[in-house]
């Protein structure tokens, strides 16, 4: 058969083993051992094996983007973090509220977004910021505006329903161009010394950047808070209160007085806030009324 040559190898390796491109014994070919193995081919192709996001979005679309396995996936290394921030968190997000998602993209002619793998679009936290805010209620901390004896802690909910309608509520009239989604008021238990429930709401606006209310909370010169920080992309967050921006027909909404609340924005467009909410809540239910003429076709129901 004669000497074995570069001309009669084959070109491509036998599986699982690769050829080292440098060589200087035996046949011109060094069988790599599996570490380095993997670094060569990762250099040839990063996109292979369980990174691959064709095969990720498939087995988490077969798990119906399951949240608390997609978080603890992320976890495992950082290209795995990496594939979930930029890809898995959008499709969570886009299954999960997919009219929500769509006021918060911009979109070309209109149309919905279309959660083609390595083509999701950008936003201000990113994804995974999002993701927690339609499914986890971020609890409370006492504030400047709004005392309490201890911090409750946040907890994953089962279901949200967040509406663009309420979200207008919370919204200065000047202001009320802006796209803004906020949760119903997870109900706490009243903490010790109060009379009250602890509500805890959310919210995320839409083209935040582009907002009449950035603009005001900028032409303000409103402050930065020192100490609190946005429970769901850890930025930096403006006291809507400290800044006058909380119109009477938020605490209608919410049914409670003007003074019982307080909410905070982050620099990313994420809201979260809370209130005192009175034990029979019903008969403040005519605040909703404020804008009738808005209906509930932009209202999203979330579930886990």
């Amino acid at each position: 058969m004669g000497e074995p040559t570069q001309e009669n190898l084959p070109s491509t390796p036998p599986s699982p083993m690769i050829i080292s491109p440098k060589t200087d014994s035996g046949l011109g070919h060094t069988y790599l051992r599996t570490p380095d193995r993997n670094k060569v081919y990762d250099r040839v192709n990063p996109n292979v094996g369980i990174f691959d996001e064709q095969v990720l979005a498939l087995v988490f679309r077969r798990l119906n983007w399951d949240p608390q396995t997609l978080c603890s996936a992320s976890c495992t290394s950082r290209r795995m973090r990496a594939v979930a921030e930029r890809i898995l968190f959008f499709e969570l997000c886009l299954s999960r509220a997919p009219r929500l998602v769509s006021s918060l993209v911009v979109v070309p002619n209109g149309s919905q977004p279309s959660g083609v793998v390595g083509s999701s679009p950008r936003i201000p936290g990113g994804w995974g910021a999002v993701a927690k805010l339609l499914l986890f209620c971020c609890g409370c901390v006492p504030s400047k505006f709004f005392s309490l004896p201890d911090v409750t802690k946040g907890h994953f909910t089962p279901v949200s329903r967040f509406s663009k309608t309420s979200g207008k509520s919370f919204l200065v009239r000047r202001c009320w161009g802006d796209k803004l989604y906020v949760s119903d008021p997870c109900e706490h238990a009243s903490p010790a010394g109060e009379d009250e429930d602890l509500g805890v709401y959310r919210g995320v606006f839409g083209g935040f950047m582009q907002s009449r209310t950035r603009a005001c909370l900028i032409g303000k010169n409103v402050q930065l808070e020192v100490r609190i920080r946005c429970p769901y992309c850890g930025a930096r967050v403006w006291s809507m209160t400290a800044a006058g921006l909380v119109p009477k027909s938020a605490s209608r909404r919410l049914g409670t007085h003007e003074d019982s609340l307080e909410y905070f924005v982050c620099v990313n467009g994420h809201l979260h806030g809370s209130c005192w909410l009175a034990r029979l809540s019903d008969e403040g239910s005519d605040g909703d009324s404020d804008h009738g003429d808005d209906d509930h076709a932009g209202d999203e129901t979330v579930a886990w």
